[in-house]
């Protein structure tokens, strides 16, 4: 009798302690579904913090839960926390890669934290996947081209933002990232071909000029070059380097009162543009005014002692002026600035010669000797190549000079 009366008790109990865990399952279901839903409806409400704070509470109960991570990204993201939300979005992602828009939010976290590499690679894999001429390859071939530019991949990106450029032609500021990467990868001719596409668009882009100018400086056409200058600065005078960029031209053109005039402009407009004060003083050596350079000068170095041709031009105003230690210290600065450069590596040998030690003159002037032969042989490789690509061009004439 007691044994079966036990057994019963054991069923009941048994029962009551299933019934009570099933009610304490459902209760605490009901929770984390009350918490997901708070934690929805504050992300919804814009309280990104917030609802931050309560999605991490649920991901606590559920830290495999995909689409809790993918809210964490999203979240991170809105508050500007790229990093962070790059981290969640990668968890999420690797736990359900078919959430819609996922690999997209990744993608442009990723961009928008620096990691333009790691952005391309993502973009791409969309980049794949999608129509050729939809928005959405549009979207993605401009962020990989945007992507290229930011990485200082000109040629790479030039491609990509052809493309873009050619599907949205009133996009000025994509036009100007397309013919900036021309000019930065030595595509000179591009550069001219967008300059006229931009002139449709704005006839007074004073940037647009500049790249031009820019490009025909490259291309050895000077008056072409002075012209898109002088046509920048009339457009916008107050643009940041546009009268350092003719006044540099007319420099390199030996004009040097012209010059003179362009940067002290753009001293006008900025009083600590250290290239300005540096060949303004230049110019002034050049003039026979060495008491204003040597002030153009120090006020140069004192704002960015890293100006190479500041060290050489006050080295030799010093040395001309009998100072010599101040003389031989600058320019062992501009050396160590610019080691290759042969015009230092000369003003040294010839500092050393008037001392009269010759033995550190002649380790300068073989220095300088070196170098120049180094500057030759690459002209004449060059000079090579391009015969060998005329060469290549007579038995095919179909081919392309260049790419």
């Amino acid at each position: 009798m007691f044994v079966k009366q036990f057994g019963r008790l054991t069923i009941v109990l048994g029962l009551t302690l299933a019934i009570a865990a099933a009610a304490s399952q459902g209760q605490t279901a009901a929770v984390s579904e009350d918490r997901r839903q708070t934690a929805f409806a504050l992300e919804q409400q814009g309280n990104n913090a917030e609802a931050e704070t309560a999605w991490r509470v649920v991901l606590k109960d559920h830290p495999a839960d995909s689409e809790v991570l993918a809210h964490l990204g999203f979240l991170e993201a809105k508050q500007e926390h790229y990093k962070d939300a790059v981290t969640f979005y990668r968890r999420a992602l690797a736990l359900n890669p078919a959430i819609p828009g996922l690999r997209l939010d990744l993608g442009l976290a990723l961009f928008k934290s620096g990691d333009l590499k790691d952005a391309i690679g993502t973009f791409g894999i969309l980049l794949r996947s999608e129509p050729k001429f939809s928005p959405e390859s549009l979207r993605l071939t401009t962020l990989i081209g945007l992507a290229h530019f930011g990485l200082g991949e000109y040629a790479a990106a030039i491609p990509y933002l052809k493309q873009a450029t050619t599907a949205d032609p009133q996009n000025l500021p994509f036009r100007l990232t397309l013919a900036q990467s021309c000019l930065w990868s030595k595509q000179y001719q591009c550069v001219l071909d967008v300059y006229h596409e931009i002139v449709t668009l704005n006839a007074d882009s004073a940037e647009a000029d500049m790249l031009a100018g820019e490009a025909l400086d490259e291309m050895k056409d000077k008056p072409g070059a002075e012209q898109q200058f002088r046509a920048a600065v009339k457009a916008d005078p107050k643009m940041p380097n546009v009268h350092f960029g003719l006044g540099y031209l007319l420099w390199g053109l030996l004009k040097f009162d012209e010059a003179a005039k362009e940067f002290q402009a753009e001293l006008d407009n900025n009083p600590n543009h250290t290239q300005a004060l540096t060949y303004l003083a230049d110019c002034d050596m050049q003039l026979g005014h060495p008491e204003a350079a040597s002030l153009l000068l120090e006020k140069a170095i004192h704002v960015d002692p890293k100006i190479e041709r500041a060290h050489l031009d006050l080295g030799i105003l010093y040395g001309d002026g009998d100072r010599r230690d101040d003389a031989l210290r600058e320019l062992k600065v501009a050396e160590k600035l610019s080691p290759e450069d042969q015009t230092v590596h000369w003003r040294l040998a010839r500092f050393y010669k008037a001392m009269g030690r010759n033995d550190e003159a002649k380790v300068e002037f073989d220095k300088t000797r070196s170098l120049q032969k180094a500057a030759d042989e690459t002209i004449v490789n060059k000079l090579h190549e391009a015969q060998g690509k005329g060469k290549s061009a007579e038995a095919n004439p179909a081919a392309p000079l260049s790419k």
